[in-house]
């Protein structure tokens, strides 16, 4: 499941599934302030990570380690993943441990997920000298596979210190190295903990849009060293999936309590800021009123709960589609934060060239557009991953009407903004949109929304029609700057222009003599312009298949079931006013293009037009059985699939003569698709091959 760059996945080894998001709690062999078992049983850590460095060098823990396993020396049954000492070496200036010899020591402690000895890259240093980090770090890669073996996953650090260039070539050059059993598992980004240090976040988050755009995505990002709650929303919404911290412990010790708006200091403190079953039965004084030793473990506990809370949270708000807006808040409880956050809206909005450009248009263009939940109203809305996809599909796919209801065809007259109401504009506004097209056919007919103008035929969308804002803003009119911007972009700035305000549609009242007609080529307007805004089926193609159409309503006056002639096709989605196709609706528009995409091997391009139909998605022959009979399309069968593919929208399912086996929803990218092995990469709706398989 994914929204945008944040995405819930599975890592699976030899010690259980991680499930990201999550937190890897940073376990000192030597100082344990919260028991690895403890963790385990009560704050449900799956995963932990430890320093093998640390351990190799002890004697007494090297041994231990060795006859019995880092799992029975630490006492956990769960995921264990190691550092391999590249730190150390940040700290101290040099480790005494071989490249190849720290590889073999966690191979033979029994670690989950190993990590190789990379050359850590200082913000401070030179380019030649980040450089040099970048080769060295790539040149030990082989042999650091080599020494893993079959059963060690190993971490590929990407360096490359502040410079982005260096960060994507870093992430290239260690996603290509490939050993006898497998490439690098996960790839951390290294080099980072003395920017958050410095809270110098918006390099922090520059780093990682960089590093993404080189790195698969069935390849997870481990952000090493990142373990504050406050910065997780927003590192997960740019495609973050792993972090590890001893912040929890570290902050304890020195009387600190992490939230998930900052750190607070317990010395400040009469009452909690944020509460914790760890120290629910305590005040501020009695805490600091203990020894320190059992303090430091009271305040661990507390912040390592706080920390899975968050997480929690965040994992949630992928779900539901809210992670953006939760990254939002919280950026606003740290002006570096907000200075970073407010960075990243840039990149969004005017899109470079480069990785960070790169990283910011996939963003975009890997978010369903359309929500069923409502769209709470900030500053920021404008800029949220989602509702710029919309935006922009929008400006590139809608187009004006080719002909009116009344049959004629020539150039509209005029342009009608209606404002004055809110939702749902079938009841607050449709009086005054048949009123308009009444008067003057040749009208197309505008509604102003507190985040700008869109066309009348795509009232019930959401987000447009879901936005939970105070009731002034719907009777704010743009001003006259803004106007002009949104009706360029829909290509009607040469169009004169009037604003109504709305009115209800009591029967029998506006436009009463043509209302049948009027209606029915606004619900016929509305067919066309969600099939091409969200299928990218052309205009005229879609004008062509809804000729003749006719729609049953439900009892709140909304489209339930859409038939081109006589045959069911389309059913619109009450939720959140995108469409859902029939069998008989989808072997309609596999129709318009009944042939293959091209195969991943053979690259996946974009097209050149704006309508290149609905996207396809091309299916290994082994899977064909199941998915025509209706099984859903698994990763590892995918052979191709459109660029234009946009997920939670229709697309169809074809083999590779480009016969239709099934339709459904795309629920990944075709950038996923080429890469993942598991998961489900199209929920199928229906299979195309019901008769003909069941007759086999």
């Amino acid at each position: 499941m994914r929204d945008g760059a944040a995405r819930l996945g599975r890592l699976h080894t030899r010690h259980g599934v991680l499930d990201t998001p999550m937190l890897l709690p940073v376990i000192n062999p030597n100082i344990r302030t919260i028991e690895p078992r403890e963790m385990w049983e009560k704050y449900r850590v799956n995963g932990l990570i430890t320093n093998s460095y640390v351990t190799w060098k002890h004697e007494k823990l090297r041994e231990s380690a060795l006859a019995d396993g880092i799992h029975a020396l630490l006492d956990y049954p769960g995921v264990i993943v190691t550092d391999s000492g590249t730190f150390q070496s940040y700290v101290y200036g040099d480790v005494e441990v071989g490249v190849e010899e720290i590889v073999e020591f966690q191979r033979d402690i029994g670690v989950d997920v190993g990590t190789m000895l990379d050359v850590f890259g200082r913000p401070d240093m030179s380019r030649e000298e980040i450089e040099h980090a970048v080769e060295e770090t790539a040149a030990r890669a082989p042999a650091s596979l080599a020494a893993a073996g079959e059963n060690l996953l190993l971490n590929g650090p990407v360096q490359g210190g502040l410079h982005e260039d260096l960060r994507a070539e870093a992430g290239r050059l260690m996603c290509e190295v490939e050993g006898e059993h497998r490439g690098f598992a996960v790839h951390p980004i290294g080099g980072i903990v003395p920017l958050m240090e410095r809270q110098r976040y918006r390099e922090l988050f520059e780093i990682l849009l960089a590093a993404r755009a080189t790195i698969p995505p069935n390849r997870p990002i481990h952000l090493f060293g990142c373990g504050h709650p406050l910065l997780f929303p927003m590192s997960i919404a740019l495609g973050a999936d792993l972090f590890d911290s001893a912040a929890y412990a570290l902050f304890a010790r020195d009387d600190r309590l992490l939230t998930p708006t900052g750190t607070v200091k317990l010395g400040e403190l009469t009452e909690w800021p944020t509460h914790s079953t760890a120290l629910f039965s305590y005040t501020p004084a009695e805490v600091r009123a203990m020894e320190r030793n059992e303090r430091s473990v009271l305040l661990a506990h507390h912040n390592l709960e706080i920390t899975q809370a968050e997480l929690a949270r965040c994992r949630e708000a992928v779900r539901n589609g809210t992670i953006w807006r939760l990254a939002e808040q919280r950026s606003h409880a740290s002006p570096r934060l907000r200075e970073a956050f407010e960075w990243v809206l840039e990149q969004f909005e005017e899109t470079e060239e480069g990785p960070v450009g790169e990283s910011s248009l996939r963003t975009i263009a890997s978010t369903d557009p359309v929500r069923g939940s409502s769209e709470q109203f900030s500053d920021d809305i404008d800029s949220r991953p989602h509702l710029l996809h919309l935006n922009a599909l929008l400006a590139m796919r809608w187009r004006r009407p080719g002909s009116w209801w009344d049959g004629s065809s020539n150039s509209p007259e005029r342009v009608v903004i209606l404002t004055g109401e809110g939702p749902p504009w079938r009841d607050t506004a449709l009086g005054t949109a048949i009123e308009a097209l009444a008067d003057e056919p040749r009208t197309v007919v505008l509604i102003s929304t507190p985040i700008g103008l869109i066309p009348f035929t795509l009232e019930d969308v959401s987000p447009w029609c879901h936005i939970d804002c105070p009731e002034s803003l719907w009777n704010m009119i743009l001003d006259e700057d803004e106007i002009d911007v949104w009706l360029d972009d829909l290509g009607l700035g040469d169009i004169p222009l009037d604003i109504h305000i709305c009115q209800p549609d009591p029967e029998g009242e506006a436009g009463a003599e043509n209302r049948a007609a009027i209606r029915t080529w606004i619900d016929r307007c509305a067919i066309v312009d969600k099939l091409s805004l969200l299928c990218a089926i052309s205009p005229e193609d879609a004008c062509s298949l809804t000729e003749g159409m006719t729609a049953r309503r439900s009892r709140t006056d909304r489209m339930i079931n859409v038939n081109f002639g006589d045959e069911h096709c389309i059913s619109p989605r009450l939720p959140d006013g995108a469409l859902s196709l029939t069998l008989i609706g989808a072997r309609r528009l596999h129709a318009l293009n009944p042939t293959a995409p091209s195969r991943f091997d053979e690259g996946v391009t974009a097209s050149d037009s704006d309508h290149p139909g609905i996207p396809r998605v091309l299916l290994m022959d082994d899977a064909i059985p199941f998915v025509g009979l209706g099984r859903n399309v698994i990763q590892g069968f995918v052979l191709g699939a459109d660029a234009h593919l946009i997920v939670g929208q229709p697309c169809l399912v074809v083999d590779s003569h480009g016969n239709l086996v099934a339709h459904g929803t795309a629920n990944a990218t075709a950038d996923d698709m080429a890469f993942f092995t598991k998961g489900i990469a199209v929920k199928v709706r229906d299979g195309a091959m019901k008769d003909e398989l069941k007759e086999t």
